[in-house]
């Protein structure tokens, strides 16, 4: 299979990381909670953003898994590297146009957020955290065991499902569903994140305490994606893992 040049794959990377954090993030943002004229609640609550990530990257894999592998998620192609699934020598340029077009989301957000009169970005651009920035209050210690765990469970689908020997055409939705309820199980704890690219997309606008505590949502999913890449071929039986960049369907 013919493999796109870098700069296609990165552009793809890139549109389609903003793409996963202007939906996910930006229905955290604007549709999360909202009240009519009248008072009464309107917004989408958890299980409208946990959709809105899963849906996000869902489409943004149908519509770039064949141009880049639809990572859009540094943790994704560090474990993808791990499980010998893609080139290292790739992995930097992947995560730093992950990292941009996530940042580039973060900012559209923080722009119409603020044609909004009397918003304050400070707490409130779904940044994720622990402590005191925990939407429920938990510990960096729970906060890590969670992030590593649900990451790993991540990359376990998604080496699961582009496995050549998996049913073709639902990598897609596999992979969605998956991150829909990860958010739906952890939004809570840490407001999700999986993907250092966007927690980074949000924290510097988000300030209050969220740069600071950036480091875990790198170090955490990183943490659990090379677990997954480095036992997946185990469990598996996997004899041979193909190195393509690409999520096969």
């Amino acid at each position: 299979m013919h493999t796109p040049p870098l700069a296609s794959r990165l552009g793809a990377e890139a549109i389609g990381t903003f793409w996963l954090v202007l939906g996910g993030c930006g229905s955290a943002v604007f549709a999360a909670l909202f009240l009519n004229s009248e008072g009464t609640q309107m917004g989408i609550g958890f299980l409208g953003v946990a959709l809105a990530f899963g849906l996000s990257v869902l489409t943004g894999i149908y519509a770039f898994g064949h141009i880049s592998g639809g990572h859009f998620n540094p943790a994704v192609t560090i474990g993808l590297a791990m499980g010998r699934r893609f080139e290292w020598k790739d992995v930097v340029p992947y995560i730093l146009v992950q990292v941009v077009g996530g940042l580039i989301a973060g900012a559209v957000i923080y722009f119409v957020a603020s044609g909004k009169t009397g918003f304050e970005a400070a707490g409130n651009m779904a940044a994720n955290g622990f402590g005191d920035n925990s939407p429920g209050g938990y510990t960096l210690m729970t906060a890590a065991v969670i992030e590593i765990v649900l990451t790993a469970i991540f990359l376990y689908v998604i080496l699961g499902s582009t496995d050549g020997r998996a049913p073709k055409g639902f990598a897609g939705i596999s992979i969605g569903l998956t991150l829909t309820l990860i958010h739906l199980i952890s939004i809570p704890v840490t407001n999700t994140s999986v993907n250092p690219a966007r927690s980074t997309a949000v924290a510097f606008f988000n300030g209050d305490g969220a740069p600071g505590q950036l480091w875990l949502f790198w170090l955490a999913p990183i943490i659990g994606a090379l677990i997954a890449g480095a036992t997946y071929r185990f469990i598996s039986a996997e004899p041979r893992p193909d190195i393509s960049g690409e999520v096969r369907d």
